[in-house]
């Protein structure tokens, strides 16, 4: 486990380099020396216009010509409840194309080493708390996301299989609920941490008095700052093979591909509003909209296998709410000096 298993002269391809998680990745990798020219590497990270992961024709021309060695798959469609709800079919049809066609071409061209990320929201809406891997294809999913977490199942298991059948080097990553820079804040896309954010701070910039916030406020959730997933891919990467003796293994002695990520610690929706709540300095009223869906009401991740790999979370969440609002409400600032429209509904 002491050698590393990528180099710094391997070519990294990062899919979805200009999102939160994958943007993430990148400044982790830029960190450790990847992706440098005086190491005769390179980091890959063409935008969306740039290559369709969708076609997979196009993919495998910009894989002959770019000459990848390694692979992060960061890229998917991805959203809150609402968006979960109302998309159900694009949510399960594009993240399935993005990952199937990247997974596939990977495959077939022989690359080095795959991590491929996937969500907590793959377990099972009555599992064992906290969920532990096994606990994968054991109950009913939340219907609030079943669309998206079909798709990453799907992605995890042609993972598996490939490495089964082919001994093709592919490994995922089951990271929790995930916040920080190049989040998404869109009023019908955005994931709870992004909205309470967003609430608050347009509250506390239109000195507004009251905040309405989704459900009962009930929920249990596990939050971890995306450079500390950033922080677990590289040691993924660089440390990790499921086929080491050393590896973990599941509760039946088998090997296991797919690892959960997070930090250990859970808390309820209503005291992560509390803390936005003063990390934005809003000093007013919340209102909890009862008629609105809460989700899973318990979902923390059993981090114990990673753990035993010697990778622990370091940002703790007081910090990174802080350091993710003083972000965010500079942004506002930035868009009201430009005189945009600032509106929430």
């Amino acid at each position: 486990m002491n050698e590393k298993l990528i180099s710094n002269d391997d070519r990294i391809f990062v899919a979805g380099s200009k999102g939160m998680a994958g943007s993430a990745i990148c400044r982790k990798l830029i960190e450790k020396g990847y992706g440098s020219k005086i190491n005769k590497g390179s980091l890959l990270c063409p935008t969306r216009s740039d290559l369709d992961l969708s076609d997979i024709k196009s993919l495998e021309e910009w894989f002959k010509k770019n000459k990848p060695s390694v692979i992060v798959d960061a890229a998917a469609k991805v959203g809150g409840i609402l968006a979960n709800s109302k998309y159900p079919a694009e949510f399960l049809l594009e993240n399935l194309k993005i990952q199937n066609n990247l997974i596939e071409v990977s495959w077939k061209f022989g690359i080095k080493r795959f991590l491929f990320l996937g969500s907590s929201c793959i377990y099972p809406k009555y599992s064992e708390q906290p969920i532990c891997e096994e606990s994968l294809l054991n109950g009913q999913l939340e219907d609030t996301n079943l669309g998206y977490a079909l798709a990453k199942i799907s992605g995890i298991k042609l993972c598996e299989f490939l490495r089964i059948q082919y001994n093709f080097d592919a490994i995922s990553l089951m990271p929790t609920n995930l916040y920080g820079p190049k989040d998404n804040y869109h009023n019908e896309s955005s994931h709870v941490m992004a909205a309470l954010i967003k609430k608050f701070s347009i509250a506390v910039l239109n000195n507004e008095k009251k905040v309405i916030c989704w459900g009962s406020g009930k929920p249990m959730r596990e939050f971890m700052h995306v450079d500390d997933l950033a922080d677990a891919v590289v040691f993924a990467l660089e440390s990790w093979n499921p086929d080491s003796e050393s590896s973990p293994l599941n509760k039946n002695g088998k090997k296991l591909n797919y690892l959960n990520v997070g930090t250990g610690k859970d808390i309820s929706i209503k005291e992560l509003s509390l803390k936005i709540a003063k990390a934005s300095n809003f000093e007013g009223e919340i209102i909890w909209d009862h008629t609105k869906p809460d989700g899973m009401l318990k979902k923390q991740l059993d981090i114990s296998r990673i753990k035993i790999l010697g990778w622990e979370a370091k940002i703790d969440l007081d910090s990174g709410i802080k350091n993710t609002v003083k972000e965010y409400q500079q942004i506002l600032l930035n868009q009201k000096k430009n005189k945009e429209d600032i509106n929430i509904n």
